[in-house]
């Protein structure tokens, strides 16, 4: 199974991801992942990317799909990827499938996680994460024990008014690669409301 994983943020795409990654064995590919790994590696697209960084300057966008082929050669991506992130664009979707086609990559479908704005924004601004444990929790969805919740931290970029700020950047940057993918009979639309694992049953019916 090779894809793009793509939605608006606080959609679940993270809980999501991880479930299809342990169900199709695959391996789940994020820039930000990405980025870390080849500058780790070293690898010439490692070091290109890590001036930029090191600059405060944005990756450009050859640099990360020059990323994104050297990710894709390596041994564990032969059964299929998850490629989460990335593209953001449409000049980033229009390069990406230029790459793959030259490298001889074909995907098999571009997921899009689907939830109203007013939902996701219900889901961000109530969220609350466990500095000892990881744990992420909901106030109204998932309330915490009682025996942490005065340890609970409440993320500076939840706020109704970033999370606003990121849907907003979201629709005018991101979401008009969806009638691109739509064209090429890529795009597969689900509906990302519901509990955890009534999504990924939906999830996973349409992939089948």
């Amino acid at each position: 199974m090779r894809m793009i994983f793509i939605g608006p943020p606080g959609a679940g795409k993270g809980t999501q991801a991880a479930r299809l990654v342990d169900k199709y064995k695959i391996p789940h590919i994020s820039t930000g992942d990405m980025f870390r790994a080849a500058v780790k590696a070293g690898t010439p697209m490692g070091q290109e990317a890590d001036r930029y960084m090191k600059s405060g300057q944005l990756v450009p966008d050859e640099v990360t799909i020059g990323l994104v082929r050297e990710r894709f050669a390596q041994p564990d991506t032969q059964a299929g990827f998850m490629l989460d992130g990335f593209p953001r664009t449409v000049p980033q979707a229009e390069a990406l499938s230029e790459a793959l086609t030259a490298d001889g990559v074909q995907l098999d479908t571009v997921l899009l996680l689907e939830v109203p704005d007013r939902l996701i924004v219900d889901r961000i601004i109530g969220r609350r994460s466990d500095p000892e444990t990881g744990e992420i929790y909901h106030l109204t969805f998932n309330p915490p024990p009682p025996e942490v919740s005065d340890r609970l931290v409440h993320r500076k970029d939840d706020t109704e008014e970033a999370v606003r700020s990121r849907l907003e950047a979201y629709h005018k940057m991101t979401a008009p690669i969806i009638p691109f993918y739509e064209t090429s009979g890529l795009l597969q639309r689900v509906n990302g409301v519901g509990t955890p694992d009534e999504v990924t049953a939906v999830i996973t019916s349409t992939l089948t």
